[in-house]
């Protein structure tokens, strides 16, 4: 595999050569300063922007080009990192060596077109497209409260810090929607596309020369962008004693979540001595947390922990009945004092590396993944998978026991459940 990154000024184009796959993939990577007002907004601008364009103004006339193009795809995602925001447009084609000769130039050229040649009409969006998207937009916010495990998490979150950036999720918000229409959405569009940051990523069995030619013919952007700096969220504020919340809520099986603040810990701690300590602590059907809360207690029907050192928060949900709340917690905070105390084996601690080994193997399988990797190492300075496989396996018990000090319960939430009879 061989990486060309390239600085275009306008935005950053990086060039993934790999035999691996008969595909190419192609993704826009948007990014701004996260702001809650807005997120609504960019992911309906996406949604609108991948539904139809100038040229091809219906659906149908959509799947006919993809069609045309070997049913190419394209897809769009949006969502936080850290105190930023992105939107990830996507593109997925065969290679012309499997089609035809010239189809990798059209493709992009499609793609193009739906960026910069949006369904407008008299500067502003077809209302037929704007009103089939915002219906979309609606069952979208919706359906997080069908996902009682998920949304348990979002409010956790908002009650840890409802002015926090962390706080913010990727759904978006009804209130904000209400505030759109087909003028003002298109009014944003042009803003979007004068202040974004952008990184393109084309990851497949490309030539460097030939593709950064193609890249550099279709889009062609106005503005310089400066390297963004500030993504991860540093705490201000760390609470001496956990605040405990309990909502009523129609289901039966009561779905805890616990944030943790995570604060002092040095780059080596974040990048690589709190995963260990994650895939220890709740990270796997292996777990403390798993083998004794669920397994010699059976006090819930799952649970694990998940670190994000973006946000600098680590997270501990479970499904439980409300009757144990107070046993369960008892339980996690005895597991996680048992870390501090340095209370694990050698053994875990080279299961929890061959599994993280494991992990960055499969990341080979996925051109999706391999470029999210590439975008960490470009925004964060962290390291590809190579030197992380180096770097893993310098984790000592005295790196996970550094961390498990710095790690603090802020805020535990309890969502729903049934009181036994």
């Amino acid at each position: 595999m061989k990486y060309l990154r390239k600085d275009l000024g306008s935005y950053n184009l990086h060039m993934i050569k790999t035999d691996c796959f008969k595909t190419i993939n192609i993704n826009l990577i948007f990014r701004k300063k996260v702001n809650k007002e807005e997120i609504t907004k960019r992911n309906f601008l996406a949604d609108i922007l991948t539904y139809t364009s100038k040229s091809y103004p219906t659906r149908r006339e959509m799947a006919t080009i993809q069609q045309d193009l070997y049913a190419c795809e394209l897809d769009f995602s949006c969502y936080r990192l850290g105190n930023y925001y992105n939107t990830d447009i996507s593109l997925l084609c065969l290679n012309e060596k499997y089609t035809e000769e010239g189809m990798f130039r059209k493709t992009v050229e499609y793609l193009a077109d739906t960026i910069f040649n949006p369904n407008v009409i008299d500067n502003k969006f077809d209302s037929t497209t704007f009103n089939i998207i915002k219906n979309n937009t609606i069952n979208q916010i919706e359906s997080i409260k069908e996902d009682t495990r998920k949304y348990s998490l979002v409010k956790m979150l908002e009650k840890m810090g409802a002015k926090e950036n962390y706080a913010l999720h990727g759904f978006g918000y009804l209130e904000d929607l209400e505030k759109i229409d087909e003028e003002n959405l298109y009014s944003f569009y042009k803003e979007f596309m004068r202040s974004s940051g952008l990184d393109i990523f084309v990851i497949g069995d490309i030539d460097f020369t030939e593709t950064e030619k193609i890249i550099k013919d279709n889009f062609k952007f106005d503005i310089y962008h400066k390297k963004d700096k500030d993504f991860v969220i540093e705490h201000q504020k760390i609470r001496k004693t956990p605040q405990k919340i309990l909502e009523d809520y129609p289901v039966g099986q009561a779905k805890l979540s616990i944030g943790c603040k995570l604060k002092g810990l040095t780059d080596f701690e974040r990048n690589y001595a709190l995963t260990i300590y994650n895939i220890i602590l709740g990270g796997s059907s292996e777990s403390k947390l798993f083998q004794n809360i669920r397994e010699k207690n059976s006090l819930c029907y799952y649970v694990n922990s998940s670190s994000n050192k973006i946000d600098n928060l680590l997270f501990i949900t479970s499904g439980i009945t409300k009757s144990t709340f107070e046993k369960t917690i008892k339980l996690i905070k005895k597991e996680m004092k048992e870390m501090e105390k340095g209370n694990f084996t050698d053994e875990e601690i080279t299961q929890a590396k061959t599994r993280y080994m494991s992990l960055l193997d499969e990341m080979y399988d996925y051109p999706t993944q391999i470029i999210s990797y590439y975008y960490a190492s470009e925004i964060l300075n962290s390291d590809l998978p190579e030197e992380r496989k180096n770097n893993i396996k310098k984790v000592s018990r005295d790196d996970i026991i550094s961390v498990s000090k710095k790690i603090y319960i802020d805020t535990i939430y309890l969502l729903g459940g049934e009181d036994d009879e």
